[in-house]
């Protein structure tokens, strides 16, 4: 039988031990969501930020075949420095440890590793979801149907903007994940504040947040919630100047017949592109701040 090895950092692992808070992290976002060096330097800031909000952060990624919960600094600067990482979701994270190369989690397989690490919380930039045109392409991420399953709370601006958040949203209800905008009223679309979509749920206090994966945990509700926490009023695009260049994009990426796990990565490239570098700097706002409120959920969740 095929036994499964975790390896845990010393600090993750005496923070589980001590059952004190713990957030993991997603490594896509090093790998396929930023040039370097910003990755590398974005990662750093991101577990800074966890520390300094009382939690400690565990960047989680499968390194030559080895499940890492946590990185330590030089594993950190090699996985920004592997441009063929693989990008792993719930179909092929088992795969990537059988053939022992190097693979970044998405947020499903991150979800899928902090839930056996027994990590509860987890904070990301944005969620995969819906994409526009799925009604004939059927692009549906995997970390919706994760959403759905795995009992972990996830912190995020929102879905990628890229996305057809209507239609994300209406796959979110279906499964029964429950979608709860974080000090407003209206959901987050990841660059921008605000969507035009009034969110189903709000909550203001990340102690009843924590609360309420707990009771739906004890009730044997499957899955986990999604917090759609809006980037800093300073630092997004409003919806009315990202739109046109998301447009664009996407209308390049069907040119190019750009399709399934290359379509994200090239459409944030692009809009990079388009936009001088301020999505870049948008972007990785949004992550620190989803990382502030993360670690303030996970203190509560222990």
């Amino acid at each position: 039988m095929t036994q499964l090895t975790i390896d845990i950092t010393p600090e993750v692992q005496r923070a589980l031990d001590l059952k004190q808070p713990v957030v993991a992290l997603e490594s896509t976002i090093i790998t396929h969501g930023m040039p370097w060096p910003q990755n590398l330097e974005m990662a750093q800031k991101v577990e800074q930020t966890i520390r300094d909000n009382g939690a400690v952060p565990a960047t989680i990624a499968v390194l030559k075949g080895r499940i890492k919960i946590g990185l330590d600094a030089d594993d950190l600067t090699a996985l920004a420095q592997t441009p063929d990482a693989r990008k792993l979701s719930r179909a092929d994270l088992a795969i990537c440890v059988v053939q022992g190369v190097t693979g970044a989690t998405t947020v499903a397989a991150t979800m899928i590793l902090a839930n056996l690490a027994g990590i509860k919380v987890f904070a990301t930039g944005g969620i995969g979801g819906v994409h526009r045109g799925a009604e004939t392409s059927m692009d549906i991420s995997a970390d919706l149907y994760e959403l759905a399953q795995t009992p972990v709370t996830v912190v995020a601006a929102g879905a990628k903007a890229i996305l057809d958040i209507p239609k994300t949203l209406e796959v979110l209800e279906t499964l029964g994940v429950p979608v709860i905008a974080y000090g407003q009223s209206e959901l987050p679309a990841f660059w921008s504040r605000q969507s035009g979509i009034t969110a189903p749920l709000r909550m203001d206090d990340p102690a009843d947040i924590a609360k309420a994966q707990t009771l739906r945990s004890a009730m044997g509700i499957p899955g986990g919630q999604l917090i759609a926490n809006p980037v800093p009023q300073d630092a997004e695009i409003p919806q009315s100047e990202i739109d046109p260049v998301i447009a664009q994009a996407i209308q390049e990426a069907e040119d190019q017949n750009i399709s399934a796990k290359a379509v994200t990565p090239f459409l944030l490239g692009r809009i990079f592109e388009l936009t001088h570098g301020r999505s870049l700097a948008t972007n990785i706002a949004l992550v620190l701040n989803n990382a502030r409120v993360a670690a303030e959920i996970a203190r509560h969740m222990t």
